[in-house]
């Protein structure tokens, strides 16, 4: 027989894949995986069918349809008055994942160690264990899911190759404020090490914040890879594209990588969002009060239950605490116990940590649906 051994022996079936299948397979309500559950806007379906009526449906450029680079470029310039090369500073992929995945594997090596901060997003470990580096998981201060900076401080060494960053952050909804990413400048100015800035959500941003690119702080310009995503802003996250954005000398080395992970994106995909950005520049200026308003009809709703919550800064997600309901219950018992008894599915914070906290009671659930989904489960949270 054939031996097989497993590069990552301890994954399995995502979590997410589980939640969303037994929300399936029970019916429920399912605020567990980060998609809407409303249309995307019928003018960017219709720039989507005559891309493809027009012919545009052959391979696309490797790094990208320019066009669509250019409309990158503006966001940038408009948001952060960041000038950026469309040509050697951008390459649009088919989503964030493999943006990440091709950053790791071009910028870490064997031996080297990565800083992530947990809770995190489920494909970075991986991705430094599959290039034989170690990743050297720090966890944010629970309950406001701030970086203790001393922490980081004693983590990094000789070895450390770079340091992942999410902000607007998954899943606790934190944003990196202005002296959070100088307190990382310090640390890391004088080193060989690199950022790899996750930026998927950082249109979604509330109460008036400021989101803060890793790209806005000459400091980091040279020395950061950001990551981006259409299908958290446009609503259409089955299209899977994304991008990734870095200065020519990291751009070159990425692409480098890149082109032998996937050759380019879906070429009337990158089509219609050029188009529509262009003409609807609307869209982004009116995401934050878009996904604002559904947050805070959610948070309206469950204001009379158990649940306790700190309003999300950023993000489509919203992390309620059940420790005055059912604190014997481990958050993945919990979840359980909602798809099962209430026939709402959300997902458990645990699951985003090397080594949960042990008093953790958070969910994660969320906001990106209509608001007859959201009302709806405010409804069946509250009688909880």
């Amino acid at each position: 027989m054939i031996q097989i051994q497993s590069k990552l022996p301890a994954q399995g079936v995502t979590i997410f894949s589980v939640m969303s299948a037994l929300a399936q397979r029970l019916n429920a309500l399912n605020l567990s995986q980060g998609f809407p559950d409303f249309a995307a806007p019928p003018e960017l379906l219709k720039a989507l069918s005559e891309a493809t009526q027009a012919g545009h449906n052959q391979y696309a450029p490797g790094d990208g349809l320019l066009a669509l680079r250019e409309q990158v470029a503006t966001q940038f310039l408009k948001r952060d008055q960041i000038q950026l090369d469309p040509v050697t500073e951008i390459t649009i992929t088919p989503g964030a994942t493999i943006g990440i995945f091709a950053t790791i594997q071009a910028l870490v090596q064997a031996g080297d160690e990565v800083i992530i901060f947990d809770p995190s997003y489920d494909s970075y470990a991986p991705s430094v264990t599959l290039v034989g580096a170690k990743p050297i998981h720090i966890a944010l201060q629970h309950p406001s899911f701030d970086v203790d900076w001393n922490q980081v401080k004693d983590a990094i060494n000789d070895k450390t190759r770079m340091v992942i960053v999410n902000t607007p952050h998954n899943p606790s909804g934190a944003i990196w404020s202005k002296q959070d990413w100088l307190n990382l400048i310090e640390l890391i100015q004088d080193r060989n090490i690199v950022v790899l800035s996750d930026e998927v959500y950082e249109h979604l941003i509330f109460d008036g914040q400021h989101h803060y690119s890793a790209l806005s702080f000459p400091e980091l310009r040279e020395r950061s890879v950001v990551v981006g995503s259409f299908g958290k802003t446009f609503h259409v996250t089955g299209w899977k594209t994304g991008y990734c954005v870095a200065a020519p000398a990291l751009m070159t080395v990425f692409r480098q990588v890149y082109q032998f992970a996937n050759f380019c994106g879906v070429t009337p995909i990158q089509w219609a969002l050029a188009n529509f950005m262009q003409e609807h520049p609307e869209h982004i200026e009116n995401l934050s009060s878009f996904y604002q308003a559904k947050r805070d009809l959610f948070n309206s709703g469950i204001e009379q239950s158990r649940f306790k919550c700190t309003p999300s800064a950023g993000t489509y997600f919203q992390n309620l605490d059940y420790s005055e309901i059912r604190p014997e219950l481990k958050d993945v018992e919990m979840c359980q116990y909602l798809a099962e008894q209430h026939k709402i599915v959300a997902i458990p914070v645990s699951v985003f940590y090397q080594s949960p906290p042990r008093d953790l009671c958070l969910i994660r659930l969320c906001f990106a649906k209509t608001d007859q989904t959201l009302i709806k489960a405010a409804q069946i949270l509250s009688v909880i």
